[in-house]
Formats: C-alpha cells, structure tokens, sequence
C-alpha cells in the first residue's frame, strides 16, 4: 500500500472559483494515486458510463470531500479509504441536471427546492434567472448562491436574465446589460451563461429600444465563454429560425412539433424537449430513425411545488421519455451528460467521473426509473423520497423580502375606467389570455355614472396590472374576454406575472380587486381570493413575491387551500390559442401576462411611453384602452 501524504484542510468548494478550483484538482490527482486518503468508496452493483452509453458490473466510486477521485472496477483502488459503502443491488447513474428550470415556479427557496428535488435525482439545475432577476437584478447571484454557501448539496449555477426587463416597454426591479453581466460571469464560475433571450424582435431589429441593452449581454456571455440561451417561441419559418441560430442564440425550448423541433435541431439549436410536447416529438424523432441525440436535453422549465410532489422532478421527464418509446440509456443522456456540455459544465456535472461532484442517483429498476437513494457531495442525501440532511436556516434579507411596493393601499377608483363625457357606450380594446393575433378585438361597452362597465353576458371582465417597484401606485386596466370571476364581488391577484412579476389582478368589481391587491402586498407577495368583498384565501410567496422558505408539503397545503375556494366561484372561459389554457381558476393568468414573442398586444405597468400600459410589443404602437 502506498504511503499517503499529508495535506493541509482543503478551501470549501460551494462556490467556483479558479484558486479554488486549482488547490482542489492538485489534492485529487494525489488521491486518484492512492498517495493521499480517500473518504468514501461506493461500490455498486452496475454503473452507467453515460459518455460511452455502456454498462459495467461493480464498480466502485472512490470519493474525497464533495468530488470523485477514481472510478474503477471494485478493489481497483489502490489507496486508502476511510468508509465504504455497498450496494450490490443498485444502479448508478449520474446526477440529474436541468438544462433550463426556474427554480421560482415551484415557489419554493433553493434550500427547499433542494429538499423537494434531491429525492428525485436531480442534484444540479442551470437556473433561468429572469423570474428574480426582474424583481431585483442586482442580486441575482447573492439570492442564487446563498443557499449553497450554507451548506445545500443542489448545484445551482445561475443564468442572469436576459430580459431585465422583457421588452423596452417596462422598468422597475432593476436592469441588466453589457457591464452588469460582464461582472456577473467574472464572479463566479457557477454562472454559465446568459437566460433565454426572449426578445426577438429586439435582436433583430436596430429600431428596438432593447437592441443596444440585449446585444451588449450577449457580447459579455461571449467575451467570458458562456452560453448564450435562446427562447424561439413561435418562430417556425426557415428565414427566422437561420436567422436566430446566426445570431449565437444557441438553444431553444419552445417547439411544439415535430416539425418545429427537427428544423431547429437541424440548423444548429441545441433543443430543450418540456414535457407536454414530449411524446409527439419523440414518437416523431424515433419514426424519422434519430440516430445522434447528444443536442438534446429533457427540460422542466416551469413546475410547481404540488406538481413535482405528485410528478417528480427530472425523474418524471425521464420516465415520460422511457414510456414514449426512448431507451432508458438515451434518456438519461438528455438529462446528464448532453446538458452538461451544453452548459460547458462538464468539468463538475453530468457524468460518474473523476473531477466531478460526488452526484449519484442509485436506481432499483431501469426501466420504470424507480430511485432508490440518492448521494450528492460525497454523501447520502435520500432515502427513498426522504431527504436526510437538515435544511440550512437561512435569514433572509430584507432585499429578497420586502419586494413589494406600491406606495400605498389602493382603492375601488384606481380601478376605474372612465368614459368620455355624455357617453352611454364606449368602443374598449379587449384582449383574450395568450392571445396572439396581430390586432386586439374591439368591443362596445356600455358607460354607468361616467365610468365604463363589464358585460358579464359577453365573458367581459377587468383586468389590471399593478406597479410593484415604483411606490407611484401606477395602475393600468383595461378588459379582457373569456377569464376571471363571473360571480359579483370576487377578485384574484398575484404577484408572479411572467416575466416583469408586476402584480395582477381580474375581478368582477373594482373595490374586490383593490382588496384582492391590498391582501397580496399585505403578504408580501402570493395570491390573494377575495369572494363577497373579502379575503377567502391566501397563498403567501413572501421571498421576492415569487416563493416561500418552507416544506414543498406546506406550501401545496395552502394552494390545495385557494383552489377548494376557488371552487365556490363562477369562472368565466373561452377557448384560446394555448393547448394548457382551461376551464375553472384561472392560474395560467400568470403566463398571460408575458410580453416575450409571439405576443403582440400586451398589457404592462403604465409608463412614459405608454401611459395607459397598452402597447404592441412588436413594433411599440400604443392605443387608448377606450374611446
């Protein structure tokens, strides 16, 4: 046995940085000898070499500190070893990685989101950060690598937003450009890139008022070697999808058909499959006899807290993919090695290898992808769905509380719509959610007392956006068809509103709405149901209006609680472009608020360039609400 050589404590390795990196490299090369003590070895009864797509029989991962030191056949090993681990039975596969999630949707901290995941095999996720990054920017790192610092074994490398803010037509909760992302990636080598550029018509077009802003974050992301993401929503055509790929835009996770998919992949995009568009997709991959998958990854995107507590995590886009005819090897490709590539992250994810954090996800069937326990850091971290290590308490400060500001307590006037004078009727602009067309619908209203009115007998409510960051109470309204509460004195609002996280709020009378409004800053973000002029439940997202520092089982307690009163209302619905868009309680009201392509007229915070709110996001045409 070779002697091993001493060393002196090694710096934590939570957060990257080349000094760091450089110290623990040289510590693991002596290890990898056998020259330096080993502190776990895992020896399994088959591991999943995910580069070469092969199996081999017992083997053992050899560990020191959070990282991999040697991987070989069990007693290959030829240093030292302070404790072992057997697992005859199990599989071993890499640690699962999400190539594009916001953390933000399951509206949970990264310490509890941490403890939701782990369980589920996912040890790693490439954080799309323009959720928190539009309500504060400027600490997008601080919030994303707090929880890791404090001892959370979930690599989160985070991905400024590119949309801060989404389109030249919003402010507030800060702004991202060419220096803010230069020093963002010069901080840490846990940020890997820029979040999906959303914003297309701004890159294209010189004219935009956000050319300047996106293209000076994308000449950042190349000048430090990060990887620009790419949101390509709607763009089908062969012009724009070259055109898209020519300006570095390196992914897309918006296909919805086979169709869409295969062009993109075959100019060039690495594709990020969601799962709603998984089994026609890769039914249409497989028919057309794909051969090399390695651009493609499985991606979550958005899912909530009581989603992944009935679903899973990763785990539950692998399964989809193996039931849809994929062989379980291929799948868990797309949501190990291929993504680490991508992300340029290979050095510490995506593989059972040397160098890489110690992530292993221990599997008890194959084929139905049942996980069994779960390792990250070097150690165990599951068992079964249980997540062993305590959840870091962390204070957090008031930058990430107390994001909530409108300057005051609203009341039923700041929701009125006034007519002109001497009118009985008014001709409204009316939008639809996910409403796509070039142009809004025009409707005539009827004018009561000076103020123009909803017509419940045509699916016509009021739907409102709050300006949260200003203090200014900026309020804009205007009507919208086919959603929110029939029923008289009801109102819901939230304060997650992709992608600015401005309040909304749609009623069926203005004073509900002001209360529903109240009730959710009060909260410091969340929903609030007001049925009968009061509030009926509560759903408290009191970190950046967007999540909460507690259990994904608490947390689904309470949204179980708004969706049982929720059932007591009358709610208004027509059909739309979206195939997620449906009856009853309008949740994916938080969807329709994006002003990213395709969307064309949208409603956003009222501004100097638009007043009112309203404006074409397109080509930044602005029209009166009524007239």
């Amino acid at each position: 046995m070779t002697k091993a050589c001493t060393v002196t404590q090694l710096p934590d390795d939570t957060s990257l940085d080349a000094a760091t990196e450089t110290q623990i490299r040289q510590d693991l090369t002596l290890v990898a000898l056998g020259k330096r003590p080993a502190d776990t070895a895992l020896r399994v009864g088959r591991l999943l070499d995910v580069a070469t797509r092969t199996w081999t029989e017992d083997q053992e991962i050899v560990m020191k500190g959070r990282r991999i030191a040697y991987v070989g056949p069990a007693g290959s090993y030829p240093g030292e070893v302070g404790h072992r681990v057997h697992e005859p039975d199990l599989m071993a596969v890499p640690g699962l990685g999400e190539v594009h999630k916001h953390i933000e949707s399951s509206h949970l901290t990264p310490e509890y989101e941490a403890a939701l995941v782990l369980p589920r095999g996912n040890t790693w996720t490439c954080e799309a950060s323009h959720e928190f990054s539009n309500v504060n920017g400027g600490r997008t790192l601080d919030f994303w690598l707090k929880a890791r610092a404090a001892g959370s074994p979930l690599k989160i490398f985070p991905l400024p937003g590119s949309a801060v803010p989404p389109t030249g037509y919003e402010h507030g909760g800060g702004y991202l450009g060419y220096d803010e992302q230069r020093a963002f990636l010069k901080e840490s080598l846990m940020v890997a890139g820029l979040d999906e550029v959303m914003d297309w018509p701004a890159v294209w077009n010189p004219e935009n008022p956000s050319y300047q802003r996106l293209w000076g974050m994308i000449r950042a992301t190349f000048e430090q070697r990060g990887v620009v993401e790419g949101h390509a929503a709607g763009i089908r055509d062969m012009a724009t999808i070259n055109a898209f790929a020519a300006a570095g835009l390196a992914s897309d996770h918006e296909a919805w058909t086979v169709q869409e998919f295969w062009d993109k992949l075959s100019h060039g995009l690495f594709m990020e499959l969601r799962p709603h568009s998984m089994p026609e997709v890769l039914a249409g991959l497989l028919e057309r006899g794909l051969q090399d998958w390695s651009q493609i990854a499985f991606t979550t995107d958005d899912r909530s807290a009581s989603d992944t507590l009935k679903l899973g995590a990763t785990d539950h886009n692998v399964r989809l993919a193996i039931e849809n005819g994929l062989a379980p090897e291929i799948a868990i490709q797309c949501v190990t090695i291929n993504p680490a590539r991508h992300m340029r992250l290979t050095p510490w994810v995506g593989a059972i290898a040397p160098g890489r954090y110690a992530d292993i996800v221990l599997l008890s069937d194959l084929q139905r992808f049942e996980i069994a326990k779960v390792w990250a850091d070097g150690k165990q971290v599951s068992e079964g769905k249980t997540y062993l290590p305590e959840i870091p308490q962390i204070d957090w400060p008031e930058w990430a509380t107390k994001t909530i500001n409108i300057g005051r307590a609203l009341t039923a006037a700041d929701f009125e719509i006034k007519a002109a004078p001497g009118r009985q009727t008014m001709q409204a602009a009316v939008l639809r959610p996910f409403h796509w067309a070039d142009d809004f619908l025009t409707f005539e209203l009827p004018v009561d007392n000076g103020l123009v009115q909803r017509d419940g007998s045509r699916n016509i409510t009021k739907f409102s956006i709050i300006d949260r960051f200003s203090g200014k109470a900026a309020v804009s309204r205007m009507f919208w068809l086919g959603t929110g509460p029939r029923t008289p004195k009801t109102a819901v609002a939230c304060s997650m509103a992709h992608d600015k996280h401005n309040i909304w709020c749609v009623g069926s009378c203005d004073e509900a709405m002001a209360t529903a409004v109240n009730a959710v800053a009060d909260n410091d973000g969340g929903w609030a149901l007001v049925r009968d002029g009061a509030v009926v439940a509560r759903v408290r997202y009191e970190i950046a209006g967007l999540m909460s520092r507690r259990p994904a089982e608490a947390l689904h307690e309470e949204m179980q609680a708004l969706y049982a009163e929720a059932d007591k209302i009358e709610w208004m619905y027509e059909p739309t472009f979206s195939p997620r868009w449906f009856p009853g309680f309008p949740e994916r009201l938080a969807f329709a608020t994006l002003t990213c392509a395709p969307w064309r007229w949208v409603l956003v915070a009222p501004s100097e360039h638009a007043p009112e709110g309203f404006v074409n996001v397109q080509t930044g045409e602005t029209h009166p609400v009524v007239w």
